[in-house]
């Protein structure tokens, strides 16, 4: 239970990070305030519902596709964002291709380094057990 709750955590602030690094580099990715935080949990619940379905679908008809499933991911749940919040704004077909690097990049990146900066204690007393 604490270890889905931990990843919970780190996926919605690495999601956040991700979307705002986005919004600060393209000119044509626009984040509003307080839209931003139900584009943040719209964004991460769409990822956490999709990739699975996406790698499923992936692993039953092209395994060469495998390792898009997380970039494929990422433009889905754009889209939905984009589509169900007014938090998030993208215009233009090289932002959105630009959007999804940047956005899984960032957050792939986060994911990686987010649980050693929050649990650093917690790591460092497990290690020392």
């Amino acid at each position: 239970m604490m270890r889905t709750l931990a990843a919970a955590v780190v996926g919605l602030i690495a999601n956040s990070i991700a979307l705002i690094v986005g919004a600060i580099v393209l000119d044509k990715m626009t984040l509003n305030g307080l839209g931003f935080v139900v584009a943040v949990v719209v964004f991460t619940g769409t990822g956490l519902l999709v990739e699975p379905l996406i790698r499923q679908s992936a692993m039953r008809r092209n395994q060469a596709l495998l390792g898009s499933t997380a970039l494929i991911a990422t433009l889905v749940a754009l889209i939905v964002t984009v589509i169900f919040t007014d938090g998030l704004q993208i215009s233009g077909g090289l932002t959105w291709i630009m959007a999804t690097v940047i956005v899984w990049l960032v957050a792939l990146g986060a994911r990686l380094l987010l649980p050693l900066l929050i649990f650093k204690r917690v790591l460092a007393e497990a290690r020392d057990r």
